[in-house]
């Protein structure tokens, strides 16, 4: 992972990483649960775009790495682990 990349998702893994504290919270003090689930909502977002930006980084450079090399295995096993982890992700 590029490092302006990983400190990007280090900085929103901890953003989100206060989210479930406070969410806790939340529970504990008996608060509204409409407000609880739109909190949740809001974390599952988060946790999206991180998806979304490690999976932009590991196409821009492991995927296209494996094109350029022209090794024909290495391609076919980056685009099925990329299919593989889209399908996952979409469950």
């Amino acid at each position: 992972m590029r490092k302006d990349i990983k400190a990007s998702v280090e900085k929103r893994l901890s953003r989100i990483e206060g989210q479930v504290r406070g969410l806790s919270k939340m529970v504990g003090e008996d608060r509204y649960c409409i407000d609880i689930v739109t909190q949740i909502s809001a974390v599952r977002a988060a946790l999206r775009r991180v998806e979304e930006e490690i999976l932009k980084d590991h196409v821009a450079h492991c995927v296209e790495h494996a094109i350029s090399s022209g090794n024909k295995t290495d391609q076919r096993e980056k685009i099925a682990e990329l299919m593989a982890v889209i399908s996952r992700a979409e469950r």
